[in-house]
């Protein structure tokens, strides 16, 4: 569990003051429990919509930015250490005779310290898994540049090393920790900005697309609406993200605290919709009958044998 910390962020036109992680913040975050959300999901593969699940995970853990990776060494010094959020997304859905496992990552700090600013991303990383071989990539952000590390099972794209600038942007990895005010830029209601964006490690390894920084509008409505998911009734605001070649993010994100991401719809036809979310210390639940917390996040359980 992380402990209190604070921090000041600077306001620019058309965004809004970014808000301190102060007590109220961490009365929730800190509560050494995860949000763990479970969506309906629906994603494009193969030239069909493939019928799945997603599940988010959001916790607060300490952090070491040199290591790229939880602090867990208690002897190790707080001024090398930084509270983030960390985002673990997981994506099921079946391709036929075979499913396809995806998980991104996403670590953005929570506090000025050990040397980065608050509300910046520090690390994404993403792996697949299907019956054809698996991925993973990783993305570390630096003072020195964006440092990328990639393996596939594919032909030309095996292992991989790069740096790319640093230009002080979002990652789009990390697009659902921002639409809940948590990273860099926080706009305002009605507001729009300019920003270059990290392109997703997810479509790089999908799509067979190279990493690189394309540019960003984001906006955040004025407009407060109602929208029912399988999960109720919500009132939501939209944030929205618009890239190059037409792509764009659409978030439904909770008008109440914790602003949860009910809904978030890709530009490709994905789109996942909120079913339940519960606060769990979910690492504690790995015991045998522990199953049974999945049919309270709406999810099936794993059967015995599996094809």
């Amino acid at each position: 569990m992380t402990t209190r910390r604070t921090c000041v962020a600077c306001a620019a036109a058309l965004l809004a003051a970014a808000p301190a992680f102060a007590d109220a913040f961490w009365d929730h975050w800190g509560d050494g429990k995860a949000e763990v959300s479970a969506y309906d999901l629906v994603y494009p593969r193969y030239g069909a919509p493939r019928s799945g699940t997603a599940v988010a995970v959001f916790v607060t853990e300490t952090f070491a930015p040199a290591l790229g990776v939880k602090s867990e060494d208690p002897h190790r010094p707080a001024a090398e250490t930084v509270p983030v959020m960390k985002l673990n997304l997981i994506q099921d859905f079946p391709t036929g005779v075979y499913d396809y496992n995806l998980m991104t990552s996403a670590f953005v700090s929570l506090a000025s310290a050990a040397g980065v600013e608050a509300r910046r991303t520090l690390k994404v990383s993403f792996s697949a898994q299907e019956w054809c071989g698996q991925v993973y990539a990783q993305a570390r952000f630096e003072s020195a540049g964006i440092r990328l590390v990639s393996h596939s099972y594919f032909d030309g794209e095996a292992d991989q090393s790069t740096t790319l600038p640093a230009k002080g942007g979002l990652a789009e990895d990390a697009l659902l920790v921002w639409a809940r005010g948590l990273a860099d830029p926080v706009l305002a209601p009605g507001a729009t900005a300019e920003v270059p964006l990290l392109r997703s490690l997810e479509r790089a390894r999908l799509e067979h697309v190279g990493v690189d920084w394309d540019p960003a509008t984001l906006t955040r409505s004025k407009k407060i609406e109602r929208v029912i998911v399988p999960a109720g009734t919500f009132e939501v605001e939209t944030l929205a993200v618009s890239m190059a070649a037409e792509r764009t993010w659409t978030f439904l994100v909770e008008r109440a605290a914790p602003h949860r991401v009910v809904r978030f719809v890709r530009s490709d036809g994905m789109k996942a919709e909120l079913i339940a979310s519960k606060r769990i210390p979910y690492w504690t639940l790995n015991g045998p009958g522990r199953e049974s917390t999945l049919r309270e996040l709406g999810l099936t359980p794993r059967p015995p044998r599996t094809p």
